[in-house]
């Protein structure tokens, strides 16, 4: 068993859409919030779980370009492909297969999440240039995996493809079951995820009797044991874990650290974490030139950023300067992503 950071671990090898997400490297492409599987545990936020919307991590796409300038200012390796279920948008999940291949190459990595064990729609992927498939059977299908297409499916694709579910402790007994019998399948890798809360899972899983594992964390408790319950198995097929920590400590910080140093302005500090640091005044746009004049203050070390109706400076500058104005002053700690989320705000006097 090889262990990785926060606990995650696999046996025998990783998947490569997996060494890639390890690196930041690949991009997050939702290409619908719309899926016929409903499943009770599904983390997806409220703004994407039904809808028909796409995105490129955290940007709203409203054309192909967007796909393509996300990819690039996280300098993406490949994409990952999710929902919803990207099957139930076949027209939509093939044109953004082909559209990413021939604008970065051959070489840049697909992979993609699926409910759906249809013959057909998978041969279109395969067709498409999709590099890799992962499959999600639906929870109640796990205890009779055997009675539904999945085997004869897997033995038709030709591209790299493997199963990947979340750990689930109620139904541990259908779990073993399940991976048990795709052990003979073929696949190229079984992939298992620690149990997260969500704002959209939250009543479903408390429902069920599932706390938080601790007060820093949204993984449920008992999903983590239970990986290192299942490599006891002594599966043949790779088996590959990830926490929850691993995703947003090492996977999440890795591509926004990409992002930051792509989109960082001059007075914009990037963090450890690549979060984003600066000063903020909350003033109208008509006083900036003011400000500047009376501090001596280069342009390209203060903006007026107009979506969110403020002036933008270097941190330390606005340090030196904020007992001198009238107006309220903070620095802010912000993701680099383009819904540009604050973590943290603190005033100065």
């Amino acid at each position: 068993m090889h262990t990785l950071p926060k606990h995650s671990f696999y046996t025998m090898r990783l998947a490569r859409g997996c060494q890639l997400c390890q690196e930041g490297a690949k991009l997050v492409l939702l290409i619908t919030g719309m899926c016929s599987s409903q499943c009770f545990y599904c983390p997806l936020s409220e703004k994407k779980r039904g809808r028909d919307v796409v995105y490129a991590n955290e940007l709203l796409v409203k054309s192909d370009n967007d796909i393509i300038e996300e990819a690039e200012l996280i300098e993406a390796e490949g994409a990952g492909i999710t929902g919803g279920d990207p099957l139930d948008v076949i027209d939509r999940t093939v044109h953004a297969i082909s559209l990413l291949k021939e604008y970065f190459g051959e070489d840049f990595h697909i992979h993609l999440y699926t409910a759906s064990f249809d013959e057909k729609k998978v041969a279109r992927l395969e067709r498409a240039g999709l590099d890799e498939i992962r499959f999600h059977p639906d929870a109640k299908e796990w205890h009779r995996i055997e009675d539904t297409g999945f085997k004869s499916l897997i033995k038709k694709i030709t591209i790299c493809k493997g199963m990947e579910i979340p750990l689930i402790p109620h139904l541990k007994e259908e779990t073993v079951h399940l991976l048990e019998c795709v052990d003979a399948y073929g696949l190229d890798f079984i992939n298992v995820n620690e149990l997260e809360f969500s704002p959209t899972n939250v009543e479903a899983l408390d429902a069920l009797g599932y706390v938080a594992k601790s007060d820093e964390s949204a993984a449920v408790k008992g999903s983590e044991e239970m990986a290192y319950e299942l490599v006891e198995l002594g599966l043949v097929t790779p088996f590959h874990y990830c926490s929850a920590s691993f995703k947003d400590g090492v996977q999440l910080r890795k591509r926004i650290e990409r992002r930051a140093r792509n989109v960082a302005r001059p007075y914009e500090l990037i963090t450890e974490d690549g979060t984003l640091l600066k000063g903020i005044i909350l003033v109208e746009r008509e006083a900036m030139a003011q400000i500047k004049r009376e501090f001596d203050i280069g342009n390209d070390m203060m903006a007026w950023n107009e979506e969110k109706q403020r002036v933008e400076t270097s941190p330390f500058i606005l340090e030196e300067i904020a007992g001198y104005l009238p107006y309220k002053c903070y620095i802010i700690e912000e993701y680099p992503t383009a819904d540009r989320l604050e973590v943290e705000r603190t005033p100065l006097p």
